[in-house]
């Protein structure tokens, strides 16, 4: 009976020797993940913490093949290995869903999208494209985009049409109305220009056909070191139902001042309305600021990198209806307001002084202008105040309570070309030193006024903002401040 008990135990040590090897090549791998990840995208690389933890791994693995190797402590051996894997595993998990997030919000960052459509009136007889011989269209200021809608519809449909030329799409839309015309071309990305001119023109209209188009977005950020400890981001707040990377008038414009040693952060708000030269397809004529949106995000940039003499590595485009969810989940932010007001969107009042806000609450006081003395301007610096909220409870430890709602949120409503190392040394130099970032802010000033020529919609008479040069030399230096480290 001895003999059996004994052979049995041998038998049982070795199969746990065996188990140990196993659990061992599965932690190896794991653990060897783990370290690739976080020398490759820095993560806990503050206070030497990915160091230790590295150091601890390694430690684990030589511990348990020395026990292994010298058929030793077996039990504790399978224990050690257990716990360890389940905490890579965990690790691993929480790593996962970080690159998830950036691939989320880096996804389309190289790429717009808009739609060319055929386009007639609501009320109208003609029901198929097949109808159409002629359309009116903007070919002087979106020739490239017509030709592409015009030869698609010769080779997939066999249907040839000519173009007529309008002044603009808000021109071939008025004509199209007045019934001086049967069918337009309409860009999805003027759609915007036409609901400004006319709330109600969506539901006068009906499309014929559609072709989605991709248009590249070129930002010049490959030499950007993501170890850098200064940088500027652009901030673009849209409010469109499609997806975030749809081409769309930019409402809100912050150039967001970043330096790392200083820890302080500058919020720059450009107003919408401001009159300046518009790069890329505005051709560097005069316009309002939105309107750069309609050639892509890059327009925009390259315009404000014009106007502040800066570069602009980054660009970050939040769809403002559901990027201010995420305030709930941050559990509200409070801001300090500097005028009473009553908002058009939810109606809510807003006393002077220190007002918690939720998602509503916050859209509401990002929205409003028309009640605020300082019009757009103020409007501004009110986005300036909750977006400034939003990064301070988005950088404290609070959000570590719902990172994985707030990492959804994020990808559903963010899109940006910043590389996760850079996030990732901006969460890291603020777990370094504790605290937040010091946010401060400005704004651009100027005088409103009508009459202007406008390059994206030259049939309007549009509302500009002629700039302050005194203003904006005033910003020049503060950014400039900022990112000496001054």
């Amino acid at each position: 009976m001895s003999r059996k008990r004994s052979g049995g135990f041998a038998r049982a040590k070795n199969r746990l020797r065996i188990v140990n090897v196993g659990l061992l090549v599965i932690y190896s791998l794991l653990a060897a993940l783990l370290i690739f990840a976080i020398f490759k995208y820095n993560i806990l690389a503050f206070r030497y913490l990915n160091i230790i933890v590295v150091a601890i791994m390694l430690a684990v693995a030589v511990l348990a093949i020395l026990l292994i190797w010298k058929n030793k402590a077996r039990v504790f051996t399978a224990v050690l290995l257990s716990l360890s894997l389940l905490a890579g595993a965990g690790a691993m998990y929480a790593v996962k869903e970080v690159l998830d997030l950036s691939t989320g919000v880096n996804s389309t960052s190289s790429f717009s999208e808009y739609e060319m459509s055929i386009v007639v009136a609501a009320d109208s007889d003609i029901k198929d494209i097949t109808k159409i011989t002629n359309v009116l269209a903007p070919t002087k200021n979106d020739a490239a985009n017509i030709t592409a809608l015009t030869d698609e519809l010769a080779k997939s449909k066999n249907i040839n049409v000519t173009v007529d030329s309008a002044s603009s799409y808000l021109g071939a839309y008025k004509s199209l109305i007045a019934g001086e015309t049967k069918a337009i071309v309409l860009n999805s990305v003027f759609e915007d220009t036409l609901r400004s001119e006319d709330p109600d023109y969506a539901s006068k209209i009906k499309k014929l056909y559609s072709f989605k188009m991709t248009k590249k977005v070129e930002i010049a950020n490959q030499k950007q070191n993501a170890n850098a400890d200064v940088f500027n981001i652009y901030v673009s707040g849209i409010d469109t139902y499609g997806s975030i990377s749809s081409v769309s008038r930019s409402d809100v414009n912050i150039i967001m001042t970043v330096n790392r040693k200083t820890k302080r952060v500058l919020l720059t708000t450009t107003p919408r309305d401001s009159y300046v030269p518009i790069a890329d397809g505005g051709e560097d004529q005069p316009d309002k600021l939105t309107h750069a949106g309609i050639y892509g995000v890059d327009a925009s940039v390259h315009t404000l990198e014009t106007l502040y003499g800066i570069d602009i590595p980054y660009y970050v485009r939040l769809n403002f209806t559901s990027f201010l969810k995420l305030i709930d989940l941050l559990g509200g932010v409070d801001v300090y307001n500097e005028q009473e007001f009553t908002s058009l969107h939810g109606n809510y009042h807003f006393a002077i002084g220190e007002v918690h806000l939720n998602s509503e609450q916050a859209l509401g006081f990002v929205r409003e202008r028309y009640s605020l003395n300082g019009g757009d301007g103020d409007r501004g610096k009110n986005q300036e105040k909750v977006i400034a909220a939003i990064i301070k409870k988005l950088t404290s430890t609070d959000a570590l309570k719902n990172y994985n709602n707030i990492i959804s949120g994020l990808q559903d409503s963010v899109q940006t070309n910043m590389s996760l190392e850079t996030m990732m040394n901006l969460i890291n130099t603020q777990l370094e030193t504790g605290g937040s970032y010091a946010v401060t802010s400005q704004a651009l000033t100027g005088n409103g006024t009508m009459g202007l020529p406008s390059h994206a919609m030259p049939d309007a008479n549009l509302y500009m903002m002629e700039i302050d040069q005194n203003s904006l030399a005033a910003m020049k230096a503060a950014i400039q401040a900022v990112m000496e480290g001054k």
